[in-house]
């Protein structure tokens, strides 16, 4: 078999292809014997006709017919591999030769992934939240230890935000309670918007004794529901003072300067954290920007399917469905479907630029880089790496995997390179910004 490839308007090339007759006569050898056994001949078990009684009783241009129809997208596909085109849509084939005899000749027109300009991707500027951690941030995380040890202490005032409030709530429809709306003695911290955020309007202001009255809307509740509220005490959260000896008993440190001191460190490794995420997220957004070309429509389909299917996905382990997710999300099928398609064209965008320069840096993908993202896949998938090489190769998706690593060397070299600065415009040491700090789950802080 011979190929060749020519570039055409439009982002297509043209495939032309020529299949020797030895070699087509191998696909006619197999048309016969998928025939032979449809085919009932007298003396000669189902599929066990040779190909010369088939011939005989049948001709050979059904044959022929039959090999054109299932080798062309095997021969097709072949040319692709063998001429590096990589396609994204379907192809139309138009056979030009060797169809009652001879060698076979086609040709494939079809639509390929685009090579996009990122000219200036050297010199980007990323703006990111600075990593420097402030005193008002470590005050604030003194104060959420601080809460942790706050004691209610009833007061005469009216109440406010922050203060907790014990009432008895019932909530009822047409003089009917509502289970789980109808609680005695409830301590509620106001402000928190925790049943529904008219209790919160209601009971600020309000003192000790006082009777509220009104109504509210209530998820799950068809109609509004009624509520009346006994407020029975307002209490205050005091804190305690921050000193020495209350470090020592709230904490593992002796002071509350070696307190603060830790806090700044642990908010300092979070921030440091956050904000290298921010300069890959950002170095992406980026790169995006320079890109102009139009997007191939089969590309952006593909990704929005992609997508579409993940979210039906997810829903559906939760229970719900696309038409309950819009309902919830306040979307209407119009803006869900743009939204859907303004993602997938950025997504589609980062994807050709992030090639772009992995080929502008000359990025590959070596074998060991390769064998150990199979590792990592059979690892989560709990496989063994050769089932799971496979697989891959089975469906051709090794190629695939070596562009995902490309690509992914390709965004560490942008955030190596990208100059990093800070909403007020101060350059960040990117040095300072990588060096590892001590591991620190963020919901500790």
């Amino acid at each position: 078999m011979r190929s060749s490839v020519e570039s055409l308007e439009g982002n297509k090339v043209k495939v032309s292809v020529e299949v020797d007759e030895a070699e087509f006569d191998r696909a006619i050898d197999a048309a016969f014997r998928k025939i032979a056994r449809d085919t009932r001949i007298p003396g000669f078990r189902p599929g066990k006709a040779p190909r010369r009684i088939l011939e005989t009783r049948l001709g050979t241009d059904v044959a022929r017919e039959e090999a054109l129809r299932d080798s062309l997208p095997d021969y097709y596909v072949q040319a692709l591999e063998e001429q590096d085109v990589d396609a994204i849509a379907a192809p139309e084939i138009e056979i030009t030769g060797g169809r009652e005899g001879g060698p076979v000749q086609f040709e494939a027109v079809v639509e390929v992934r685009p090579q996009v300009s990122v000219a200036g991707y050297q010199g980007l500027r990323v703006t990111v939240p600075s990593p420097d951690v402030t005193d008002t941030e470590v005050d604030r995380q003194l104060d959420r230890l601080r809460e942790q040890f706050g004691e209610l202490q009833t007061v005469s005032r009216p109440g406010r935000d922050g203060d907790h409030v014990l009432i008895d709530l019932s909530g009822y429809r047409h003089s009917e309670q509502i289970e789980g709306l109808t609680a005695d003695d409830f301590l509620y911290e106001l402000g928190s918007g925790s049943v529904v955020p008219e209790l919160d309007e209601q009971l600020r202001g309000s003192k000790a004794g006082d009777i509220l009255k009104f109504t509210a809307a209530v998820p799950g509740q068809e109609e509004d529901v009624g509520f009346q509220v006994l407020v029975k005490e307002v209490k205050e959260k005091l804190l305690p003072e921050v000193t020495d000896e209350w470090a020592s008993d709230a904490s593992e440190f002796d002071t509350v300067d070696a307190l603060r001191d830790d806090i700044r460190t642990r908010v300092g490794a979070v921030k440091k954290m956050q904000t290298q995420l921010s300069v890959r997220s950002q170095a992406v957004d980026a790169v995006v920007e320079l890109v102009s070309e139009e997007i191939p429509e089969p590309l952006v389909n593909e990704e929005m399917e992609r997508r579409l299917h993940e979210l039906s996905h997810r829903l559906g382990a939760q229970g719900a469905d696309l038409g309950q997710y819009l309902q919830a999300s306040g979307q209407s099928t119009e803006e869900f479907q743009a939204n859907l398609r303004e993602a997938a064209v950025t997504a589609v965008k980062a994807d050709l630029a992030l090639r772009a320069v992995a080929d502008a840096e000359d990025l590959e993908a070596t074998d060991e880089e390769v064998d150990a993202e199979i590792e990592r896949i059979a690892q989560a998938a709990g496989q063994k790496p050769a089932a799971v090489r496979k697989q891959l190769d089975r469906n051709d998706q090794l190629p695939a995997v070596r562009s995902d690593i490309r690509k992914g060397k390709a965004l560490t070299w942008l955030t190596e390179h990208v100059e990093i600065a800070d909403e007020e415009g101060k350059i960040i040491d990117r040095a300072e910004l990588m060096n590892p700090t001590p591991d620190t789950p963020a919901e500790e802080v």
